[in-house]
């Protein structure tokens, strides 16, 4: 998320991404390293379709108006919904909840409980009721 953030905040003239900028501080286990260049390429490379969802699922919004942490934790979350189907929704969900708890304002986890969950439906990924992946 904090990449995420780093970039969006970082943007160039022509409001493009420094994706290599971004990894200048990052110190982490290679397993974790792995995963989190994963999601942020991830999202880069997909961040037209992303955002389109997002800004489908939110009411009343654009995203310029959203926190910027606020979606840089929906993008994370929507592309682990979009790209890792081994990943069950609920746990992607809860995550990207967590991290909205601890870096975002009063109302985040819920938003970015109430606009991931509404992702997942409309990608297909939702989590059936009493089905344990």
């Amino acid at each position: 998320m904090q990449a995420l953030y780093q970039l969006d905040m970082g943007t160039d003239a022509t409001g493009e991404w420094n994706l290599a900028a971004c990894w200048t501080h990052v110190v982490a286990p290679d397993e974790a390293d792995a995963f989190a260049r994963e999601l942020v390429e991830g999202v880069v490379a997909n961040r037209r379709r992303i955002d389109g969802l997002i800004a489908d699922s939110v009411e009343h919004w654009r995203l310029s108006r959203l926190s910027r942490v606020d979606l840089s934790v929906l993008r994370l979350g929507a592309f682990e919904l979009l790209g890792r189907p081994d990943i069950p929704s609920s746990v992607t969900i809860n995550e990207a909840v967590e991290i909205a708890r601890r870096f975002g304002s009063e109302d985040s986890a819920a938003f970015v409980n109430g606009v991931l969950d509404h992702v997942a439906e409309v990608v297909g990924v939702k989590d059936k009721a009493g089905r344990e992946e």
